[in-house]
């Protein structure tokens, strides 16, 4: 295949705010020398407006300016970039804003002026890295939601032709490259055996011109990844296999393309699906279908979007330290309490099922929101309020969890008719919604949280004893308040979610 040169460069831009030029030069080397992108501003109101016209991930601020200081400089920027890291500098200490303000500036990073640059140098590399694992989650948060958005259209049932189309253009989409093929092997259809082709870009030939496109090499680099069933990279590109758990290798997938391990992960939770979806194509055109080939596609794809769904969960949970575990905490405690009812294994599965993706929706909330630390004004309760249909919407996509999108979109109404998202009261909620809600409160009322330090066990079981009846269901509370009695017991059986000490 052809060869190309790649040129490598860092994309963290960092804007320096000082009215020292010494200060200036002297970062100016330093960034550069980290190998990031440099921009120095010696007069604050000027740092403000350059922060609105471009996009900057680091802000290294100086607090002694004219004619604003450094705090207000960050003021005025949080009304219109939450996202911009802030390192804030002093040469003198005494005259640092308080630890409150700082806080509550969101300023994430506070150094002393000295002689030397070795504390400044680590911070910036610690910012970096916080950059970086924020981009991260962003790039799973946005290629997961494409990925739901896009799975429907692969599991229509088409065409083969239409459908090797449709996936190698999702494909191509998800890696940003404009070449591209994908060949399936031995596919049966309309009663004959044969491989099939599609190309986009350079590759968008017949498939006796592809095949004289391709040096010897490359077609041992295929048959090593048909073999391994693994993905193999190559100098300027990657070829990815077509496969199921339950058939042989389907073929290969090739992308002219240099990824990043995030964007290669997303690519494999595709072309799993896209593979499902062929092989539920393939299925199909063979005269008649055995019902055990179909309950396993079925499967498979079930499989295939509780994964995606799951990784999903995670990078919610990923998001936030202070939230990690209380999806698994909240199954844990809902299959209890519906063990103390005496229900049924599928009524238990549909607690343990709604407990672990209750708070899907929060995928779709701006994390300004969500991990606001002060009360939230009636805008952004409002948002927050809308979370359980946006994660009932998520799992409404396929009907095999019609029976958990009830307890996800119910779990914070009311027994009194004050909750949301529409007022149910009393019985209009249903039974497994309303212990669920329980679940979830207690959680949430014995787990830290940004505004908030957690109850101990005895402030919980008060204030779940004092909302029996308004907000929760009374017998609910009556079963779940006798479990407590061996709190101890079920927190070693939980411990897991809590994540190392």
């Amino acid at each position: 295949m052809r060869k190309t040169r790649i040129e490598t460069s860092s994309d963290i831009k960092i804007i320096v705010v000082d009215d020292e030029k010494g200060i200036l030069d002297s970062l100016s080397v330093i960034i550069k020398r980290l190998g990031y992108q440099y921009a120095g501003v010696n007069n604050p109101l000027e740092a403000i407006e350059r922060v609105k016209e471009e996009d900057f991930d680091l802000m290294i601020l100086d607090f002694l300016m004219q004619p604003i200081l450094g705090d207000k400089v960050v003021e005025e920027i949080r009304k219109f970039n939450k996202d911009i890291y802030i390192l804030l500098l002093t040469g003198y200490k005494d005259a640092a804003p308080p630890l409150k303000a700082i806080k509550s500036l969101d300023i994430q990073g506070y150094c002393e002026k000295a002689d030397n640059f070795d504390q400044l140098i680590l911070l910036i590399e610690s910012a970096v890295k916080s950059i970086n694992q924020k981009r991260t989650i962003k790039t799973f948060k946005d290629g997961l939601n494409k990925i739901l958005d896009t799975a429907p259209d692969i599991y229509r049932l088409k065409s083969i032709n239409e459908l090797l189309e449709e996936v190698l253009t999702h494909i191509m989409s998800f890696a940003k490259c404009k070449n591209a093929f994908i060949i399936i092997d031995n596919f049966i259809w309309n009663n004959k055996n044969e491989s099939l082709f599609k190309g986009m870009g350079t590759y968008d030939v017949s498939l006796d011109k592809f095949i004289e496109m391709l040096e010897p090499s490359f077609l041992e680099e295929m048959g090593r990844t048909r073999a391994s069933k693994q993905v193999v990279n190559l100098e300027k590109g990657i070829i990815l296999p077509i496969m199921s758990d339950t058939i042989q290798t389907l073929g290969v997938v090739y992308l002219e393309t240099n990824q990043v391990p995030v964007e290669m992960e997303l690519l494999k939770i595709y072309v799993a699906q896209a593979a499902t979806s062929i092989n539920n194509v393939y299925l199909h055109s063979v005269v008649s279908m055995k019902n055990d080939e179909l309950d396993r596609t079925y499967n498979e794809l079930k499989q295939r979007y509780m994964d995606a769904i799951q990784v999903l969960r995670l990078a919610v949970d990923a998001k936030d330290v202070y939230t990690r575990g209380h999806s698994d905490r909240v199954a844990y405690y809902a299959v209890k309490i519906g063990k103390s009812f005496n229900l049924d294994e599928e009524s238990l599965e549909k607690l343990k099922t709604a407990g672990i993706f209750h708070d899907i929706g929060k995928i779709g909330i701006a994390d300004d929101i969500l991990f606001k630390t002060d009360k939230l004004n009636d805008g952004e309760y409002s948002e927050i309020k809308k979370h359980p249909l946006k994660g009932a919407n998520i799992l409404s996509a396929v009907s095999m969890f019609k029976d958990i999108v009830p307890l996800v979109k119910y779990h914070h109404e009311r027994i009194d008719g004050r909750g949301y998202p529409f007022g149910l009261k009393g019985d209009e909620i249903p039974f497994l919604a309303r212990i669920v809600s329980v679940a979830d409160a207690f959680d949430a009322m014995t787990s830290d949280r940004q505004y908030r330090s957690k109850l101990n066990l005895s402030e919980a079981k008060n204030q779940i004893i004092a909302n029996s009846g308004t907000q929760f269901d009374s017998e609910v509370v009556e079963k779940f308040l006798v479990l407590l009695d061996d709190y101890e017991t079920m927190q070693k059986e939980i411990e897991y979610t809590f994540g190392p000490k």
